[in-house]
């Protein structure tokens, strides 16, 4: 069977788990890499032994040979990129959040059916062994109706710099960032309801920290002396759905707590769950309130979930298999996020 021939547009940071992935992929070739920094290009060409480099993206789409790109730019450039990949003729696989703005999220999906090619939103949460059991168990009706979800992903000093920090190229701060990992993974766990309302505040109050003489944990590939901030540092919003079930979302980069934080739970009528990362489950057994820690396996592994991704996409592609991070699904949590963002500027709720 013919190889995927894929190429990367973008290759900062998230670029290499797309190529670490596609590289044990015995289905594919990683055929050419794209990015603006001609000297990251060549770095990453020769650490990863690709010889087809290009600084321009549409002399790189010229490639009749190529089938599918992974678009891994900043935010700003998601929507030029994966249209312009579409219309193209390749299949795109598009690194979240899809866009900064819901507009441009429908436009990419109209260009994929205009010209019949997939486009796979990368959420990457989805394909998380978390995932998996949390839906295998809402499969059996364990945890009753979730009619409540609360997830908080805080960093206390985590603002990376370069474009993440930048509205014109990041389209937000934290929420938009790492938010949009959690708001998308409880919605799908939760049975992709539909987003009825949301109310939200933002705050900049700490920026990027640039007058703390600690080191950084988190940083761009693209950091600069010249990096400016004028996103928000944190975030909170209640997003309401359909069904009446609720989502309460906390996001930082910058924030005065003790430790990162990264926690998930779902409440029910017949049980809770919380995920930090490992899961717990609480219950009545008998009559009894009862925890139940699970034998399995089930902390999130960051690594493997890009494997399983671009496993999935290759699938897609290749024999048909029905995509599970459909383009639609990426317009729905844009409908959230750009909400989020207006409720905050207005404060006022955002009826969706």
């Amino acid at each position: 069977m013919k190889k995927l021939k894929v190429g990367i547009i973008g290759a900062g940071n998230i670029s290499k788990y797309h190529i670490d992935a596609y590289r044990k992929n015995p289905d594919v070739e990683l055929y050419a890499l794209c990015d603006i920094n001609e000297s990251r290009l060549k770095m990453m060409g020769e650490k990863y032994g690709v010889t087809r480099l290009f600084t321009d993206k549409d002399e790189m789409l010229k490639l009749d040979e190529l089938d599918a790109v992974s678009v891994c730019t900043w935010n700003s450039e998601h929507a030029p990129c994966s249209i312009a990949a579409l219309n193209a003729g390749k299949h795109v696989l598009c690194e979240k959040p899809m866009a900064t703005n819901v507009e441009d999220a429908i436009k990419m999906k109209e260009a994929a059916e205009k010209n019949g090619k997939l486009l796979m939103i990368g959420f990457v949460r989805r394909f998380g062994n978390d995932c998996d059991i949390m839906r295998d168990f809402n499969s059996v009706d364990y945890l009753g109706d979730i009619y409540y979800a609360k997830a908080t992903y805080l960093r206390r000093n985590g603002n990376p710099g370069g474009w993440f920090g930048d509205m014109s190229r990041s389209g937000g701060g934290p929420m938009i960032d790492l938010g949009v990992h959690v708001i998308d993974f409880t919605r799908y766990v939760m049975g992709n309801h539909k987003p009825v309302s949301v109310y939200a505040a933002t705050f900049k109050k700490l920026f990027d920290r640039s007058n703390l003489k600690t080191s950084k944990e988190y940083l761009s590939a693209g950091k600069s002396e010249k990096d400016i901030c004028d996103v928000e540092d944190l975030a909170t919003a209640m997003v309401r759905y359909d069904n009446g079930s609720v989502l309460s979302i906390e996001a930082s980069f910058s924030l005065n707590i003790k430790n990162d934080q990264g926690r998930i739970e779902f409440f029910g009528t017949k049980g809770g769950a919380k995920l930090e990362p490992e899961l717990e489950l609480y219950t009545e057994i008998n009559g009894y309130m009862a925890d139940v820690n699970l034998a399995a396996k089930t902390a999130l592994e960051f690594n493997g979930l890009f494997e399983n991704e671009i496993n999935h996409f290759t699938d897609c592609i290749l024999n048909g298999k029905e995509c599970i991070s459909p383009a639609q699904d990426g317009i729905e949590i844009m409908q959230i996020l750009m909400a989020i963002y207006e409720s905050a500027k207005t404060g006022h709720e955002v009826i969706l």
